[in-house]
């Protein structure tokens, strides 16, 4: 068993030694140019809404994916990685997610909101209580 171990961790280290970093990154540009020329098709005011090029980004996404796995690198990994962060800021960098401002609501509300679990509490407490000392009867 120790033997099957020392190979399996022998094997995996050296596929971690295989990945062949400088193949990987001179071929990912190609998939960014791919990327690029799909999303000619976008109106750039749409760049936005993922609706719109969904597919062109799976493309390029899976795309990523082969060009790592054919340099026998894992994917995603940092390298790859900062690619598409690359991409990310070339044509999402306007895209900006609307904060959602969360305000109390007004305080009839509020206190309407916190008495009525308060008071149910104390209205089955007493229940239980009324309950418990008239157990002759139940």
């Amino acid at each position: 068993v120790n033997g099957l171990m020392t190979l399996g961790f022998a094997g995996a280290r050296q596929q971690t030694e295989l990945c062949n970093e400088s193949l990987m990154l001179e071929k990912l540009p190609a998939c960014g140019k791919s990327f690029e020329e799909m999303m000619k098709k976008v109106d750039s005011r749409k760049w936005c809404n993922l609706t719109e090029f969904i597919m062109y980004y799976d493309n390029f996404t899976q795309c990523t994916e082969r060009e790592a796995n054919n340099a026998s690198c894992f994917w995603p990994n940092p390298l790859a990685e900062g690619f598409i962060t690359g991409i990310h800021k070339q044509f999402f960098s306007n895209c900006t997610s609307e904060k959602v401002h969360w305000e109390d609501p007004p305080d009839e509300i509020l206190i309407t909101l916190i008495l009525i679990p308060v008071m149910l509490t104390c209205a089955m407490i007493t229940l239980v209580v009324w309950c418990s000392k008239r157990s002759d009867i139940l």
